[in-house]
């Protein structure tokens, strides 16, 4: 029997410019290797530039962060873990996706809706950076044994 891969987690949101850029930096930050990380967006619109900022004040490599179709990967990735960041997208996405063993919602809200002063903004997106890594902590201590949670190779096409 071929070698498992390891689990496949997919971030999804509407723009992928914020949320779901920041669950897929911090994932990666977090557990390291143990998973494949991506994100995606129903409809991507770009990283937004204080995503990256506040990914940086803490320390999390942004590098190669980009905005993604979520048709880049439907079909064409096994993704194990798929967790929905917001309700446009939760209400968008497919509710069956095939080889998702796990279909979250984790509704945090959009800090690039927030209006305001500078200061107000990088708070807010501060405020989701944060919530976001505790949800991820919580949810990666709950994943420690992955040898049973492998994701097995793609069928040859």
């Amino acid at each position: 029997m071929p070698p498992l891969s390891k689990p496949v987690v997919l971030f999804l949101c509407t723009g992928n410019s914020a949320r779901s850029q920041m669950g897929e930096a911090l994932l990666r930050h977090a557990a390291g290797d143990r998973f494949d990380v991506h994100s995606a967006g129903t409809r991507p619109k770009g990283v937004h530039p204080l995503t990256v900022q506040v990914l940086q004040e803490a320390g999390v490599d942004t590098a190669g962060l980009r905005s993604k179709p979520l048709t880049e990967y439907l079909g064409r990735l096994p993704v194990r873990y798929l967790i929905v960041v917001c309700d446009g997208a939760d209400r968008d996405c497919p509710t069956a996706w095939l080889g998702v063993v796990e279909r979250m919602f984790w509704p945090f809200p959009d800090p690039s809706a927030v209006e305001g002063d500078d200061a107000a903004r990088l708070s807010a997106f501060r405020t989701v950076r944060d919530a976001i890594a505790d949800r991820i902590g919580t949810w990666c201590d709950g994943k420690r044994d992955l040898k049973s949670d492998a994701t097995p190779p793609a069928p040859p096409s």
